[in-house]
């Protein structure tokens, strides 16, 4: 079982990515907000999940170990097979995912491409107790340093960036993202990414 890989990015396109370990080039399939946060020539570690078919051998990989944990989650309802999930993931944080199976709400996962109103329904009660609550998460730390906060610094140190000027970045995203905006992994990803932008790559660990 491969959970996880660190190496140089070889490619970085579409719904994948390159990834150099030892020589070995592994694609991985991942999210659009991972793959945009990828740059050539640079290390990148991700969590994964090897699905196993009769005829490939597919490998699923994701920046925090909670996006992984809720894909892992999802392949497990009937229905949703690991390209829904990761669409699933490309829309939604783990916490959003979290707080619609609290809610019995299935509507967020029905405008996921491949995700069926029947689908959906089991999404939402195959999953009912296996996710913690989104009030008892928000409860442990501060949204500023916790949740999706904390997922999107995992993220950008898991790319090469300080800790430091990760921080740095991200706080000030925040302050200019709106409720939806801040709620969302990929999003808040994306929108710090930009902030960093190439000309700070001096902030990256060597």
């Amino acid at each position: 079982m491969i959970s996880s890989l660190r190496g140089r990015v070889l490619a970085a396109a579409g719904s994948s990515v390159v990834i150099d370990v030892g020589g070995v080039g592994f694609q991985v399939n991942t999210t659009p907000a991972l793959v945009l946060a990828s740059r050539e020539g640079h290390e990148l570690a991700v969590h994964t999940s090897l699905i196993v078919r009769e005829d490939s051998l597919t490998v699923f990989g994701f920046a925090t170990r909670d996006e992984l944990e809720v894909f892992e989650l999802l392949i497990g309802v009937t229905g949703v097979g690991p390209k829904s999930a990761l669409g699933v993931l490309s829309s939604l944080s783990p916490e959003q995912v979290a707080e619609a199976v609290h809610r019995d709400d299935d509507t967020v996962f029905r405008k996921v491409s491949g995700i069926g109103p029947k689908t959906a329904k089991l999404i939402t009660v195959s999953l009912a107790g296996k996710l913690a609550p989104p009030a008892v998460r928000s409860t442990v730390t501060p949204i500023a340093s916790g949740g999706v906060a904390d997922s999107v610094l995992a993220a950008l140190t898991g790319l090469g960036w300080s800790e430091r000027v990760a921080a740095e970045a991200l706080d000030e995203t925040l302050a200019g993202a709106g409720e939806v905006e801040s709620a969302s992994v990929p999003t808040m990803l994306r929108l710090t990414l930009a902030r960093l932008g190439p000309a700070q790559q001096g902030g990256r660990v060597r």
